[in-house]
């Protein structure tokens, strides 16, 4: 990389939240996404792109909404090789994943690096805490990733995990991909009842929060930083390099990985959550990496546990804006240009498909407050496809397979409910702990 490009990403990586930054920060960190973005464009032979639908009702070009106008075509079948002969069993099944997995790698979510670099845990605190009457041991990790193949660029990764103090015997814990709030900056509001992690704490769980842009930006100036620009020493992507999606999931093994040294963690009962772009950072990592026990898929919507090729609510335009595009592998963005939806050889039901027979609970808001964007029946169907997948390795899919009525827990190996708040997993998550009980008692 040239000395003077250099200096430019070192000054973005020096920039605090988007919502703290000044002007001129701003203006830099959209250029060089613009960039980036431009230069992928180019390599793929695209001169443009469709523009998405929008997110506002109101709007002239806003995003289907309408059931009747879906109309599903060319879906892909998880349980079918690509040579067209039927996947009948477990044996079968494992070679068909290897088929959904190369498929996944090329046109979506990128290959992962094979020459990926160590990660060094070091304890920044640690200390008595009492959250929710319950007295945990609350410990803050970073986990400094060795860039000795290219020390221009440093990463490390913000790991912080609580577990009950008192107890005798290793606990299950739930690792959520979370975020630090900027100071000054206004929280949502919440409702009085007790946090995810206290209520986690009171399961008798433990619980852990690992912060994806520690170790990779969210947007498409950070690619060539992070984890991902320094595995390329500071250089453009290659048309099937890793997206943030996948970069993200591994930092969560990486955590994964610290777990499974402490003997207080039931390392074996790893639950992996996160809501909307960090659900599907949280579907990818639980298909991925076989270590994680249950997922809590949150409100994940378009690249995630919703259906794409089902017109309605976000589409692929959307994600492979300037906005969106660094979640996946670049030969993604074929699909908003000289491809469309039902050219994709693979969907989100296949994505959960490769996480079985590992359970799964899938949370959306409801359509009034959250909205259509995240297309809650999208999800829902794509849980209902997927259900063949468990059914043949001896776990139970959705127990109904019409959209049920808000509020209805689906249950099964696979589960889903719609709660009735907005763009949160808040108000499912006593029914996530009630279910998940089961595989984690």
């Amino acid at each position: 990389m040239k000395p003077t490009i250099f200096l430019f990403l070192s000054l973005f990586l020096a920039f605090p939240a988007k919502s703290q930054m000044s002007q001129q920060q701003r203006d830099s960190l959209n250029t060089l996404t613009q960039a980036d973005h431009q230069l992928m464009l180019e390599r793929l032979g695209i001169d443009a792109l469709r523009a998405g639908p929008s997110g506002n009702p109101q709007a002239p070009n806003a995003a289907n909404a309408d059931e009747s106008k879906v109309r599903l075509e060319n879906m892909p079948e998880p349980l079918v090789f690509e040579s067209g002969k039927p996947v009948k069993n477990a044996k079968d099944w494992e070679k068909r994943k290897r088929e959904l997995f190369e498929l996944f790698d090329e046109e979506m979510y990128g290959r992962t690096p094979e020459n990926l670099p160590s990660v060094k845990w070091e304890l920044v605190w640690e200390k008595d805490s009492l959250i929710g009457g319950v007295l945990a041991t609350y410990k803050k990790m970073k986990g400094i990733v060795d860039n000795s193949s290219f020390p221009r660029i440093s990463v490390a990764i913000d790991f912080d995990y609580a577990v009950p103090k008192n107890v005798d015997k290793s606990v299950p814990v739930v690792m959520e991909f979370g975020w630090i709030w900027p100071a000054g900056m206004q929280r949502p509001s919440t409702p009085p009842e007790p946090t995810w992690q206290e209520q986690v704490l009171a399961a008798g769980w433990g619980f852990g929060v690992i912060i994806p842009t520690s170790y990779q930006a969210d947007n498409g100036a950070g690619l060539r930083s992070g984890i991902i620009g320094l595995v390329n020493q500071g250089e453009p992507r290659k048309l099937d390099d890793w997206g943030t999606l996948k970069a993200w999931g591994w930092g969560a093994s990486r955590a994964l990985d610290l777990l499974e040294k402490d003997p207080k963690v039931d390392a074996k009962k790893v639950v992996i959550e996160g809501l909307s772009r960090y659900g599907k950072a949280a579907l990818v990592t639980l298909a991925y990496d076989p270590r994680f026990a249950v997922g809590l898929i949150g409100s994940s919507g378009a690249g995630g546990a919703k259906l794409l090729h089902r017109v309605f609510g976000e589409q692929i335009e959307n994600l492979a804006s300037s906005g969106e595009y660094h979640w996946f592998a670049p030969n993604f963005i074929n699909y908003a240009g000289p491809l469309d939806q039902d050219d994709l050889p693979v969907d989100a039901h296949e994505l959960i498909a490769l996480c079985a027979p590992r359970p799964m609970f899938i949370s959306v808001g409801s359509p009034t407050v959250e909205g259509q964007w995240i297309d809650g029946k999208g999800m829902f169907d794509a849980a209902v496809l997927a259900g063949p997948v468990y059914d043949l390795l001896g776990k139970k899919p959705l127990s109904v397979t019409e959209f049920p009525p808000i509020q209805t827990l689906v249950e099964g190996d696979l589960a889903f409910r719609q709660h009735e708040g907005g763009h949160t997993v808040g108000p499912n998550w006593p029914y996530f702990i009630e279910w998940a009980n089961r595989y984690l008692d």
